[in-house]
């Protein structure tokens, strides 16, 4: 039986080396000489196709059609400059519509503390906590058309939520959807029960990613809880603070579905979405809500950019 090398045979690897080298050479080989790899681009060929088929494509055709007066039927979309934006911002029903987006910005931000505040409580060990991550999150998976149809029924006259106050005493509750100066509270409050559990998930994944060991060092050094939430877990997920307000501060400028589908935009619920979809499909302005759509876009954009401005995003060290 021939003895087994426990070395290497200087031959063969002379020989593998050049091999090496002349595939290299030639281009065959894998090495880093070979240039820019095509294959992950073939990947990438049919994803990035259609983002921009379905994505860019439709914003430069909103932005050709705001700068018309297309009726979204005839073929021909004559030009008129910048008068769409120019009625914009003249015309008070048209801008005014915003400061019914003060009430969803005051209830995202209850939203935001409850959010932060029940992911705080949960993220340690609490009796149940499973369970309630479950009911605070369960909200946020229901359709947006279904919330809006049982809280109809639950604000209604005689419904539901004034059955359950004739319960404790109160004969005459408020008319929740038919008051003027109530209604779009209602309304806000809806959509704070809806999107509070995304807020929550966001808060309570950051949280449970901070090491266990701060806290120990903190229950050490005699800290309070209200002392561990300001000095450990608020600096630990500044970034996705900044990102939850970000994302509430564009849904309450872009609120559609609750209202529209609860009162229709009637009774001062406007909203300046609901508003631009009456422009296009009821009065048959496609350029014009063309317009009040890139005006909400361009907002959006410059709130965006007004917060990470004035808090950037900044690396977390909290060793």
């Amino acid at each position: 039986m021939p003895e087994r090398r426990s070395g290497s045979d200087p031959a063969a690897m002379s020989a593998l080396t050049d091999a090496l080298v002349r595939g290299r050479a030639s281009g065959s080989g894998r090495g880093p000489g070979r240039g820019l790899p095509v294959t992950p681009w073939l990947f990438l060929i049919a994803p990035l196709g259609l983002l921009v088929l379905f994505t860019y494509v439709p914003v430069a055709n909103m932005v050709w059609y705001s700068f018309t007066s297309w009726d979204g039927l005839d073929p021909v979309k004559d030009p008129v400059g910048l008068d769409n934006y120019v009625r914009i911002f003249t015309d008070p029903q048209m801008f005014e519509v915003f400061l019914v987006s003060l009430y969803y910005l005051a209830g995202a931000a209850v939203q935001l503390v409850l959010a932060l505040y029940f992911a705080t409580i949960l993220s340690f060990d609490v009796r149940f906590r499973n369970f309630f991550k479950g009911v605070i999150f369960f909200p946020y998976l229901i359709n947006g058309v279904a919330i809006g149809l049982v809280f109809l029924f639950l604000l209604r006259p005689g419904g539901t939520l004034d059955a359950i106050l004739a319960l404790v005493g109160v004969a005459e509750p408020p008319q929740w959807l038919g008051d003027p100066s109530l209604v779009n509270v209602s309304l806000a409050a809806t959509s704070v029960w809806r999107f509070m559990g995304l807020n929550f998930v966001l808060f309570l994944g950051a949280i449970q990613s901070i090491p266990g060991e701060l806290y120990e060092a903190a229950d050490l050094d005699g800290a309070t809880s209200w002392q561990k939430f300001r000095y450990i877990i608020a600096p630990a997920i500044r970034p996705i603070i900044g990102l939850t307000t970000i994302l509430a501060i564009s849904g309450s400028l872009s609120v559609f579905e609750i209202p529209w589908i609860m009162t229709g935009g009637a009774n001062g619920t406007t909203t300046f979405v609901i508003q631009t979809v009456q422009q296009a499909f009821q009065f048959n302005k496609f350029g014009l809500a063309s317009a009040m759509a890139v005006v909400l876009l361009l907002i959006v954009l410059l709130i965006t950019w007004i917060q990470r401005r004035l808090f950037p995003d900044e690396r977390v060290d909290l060793t």
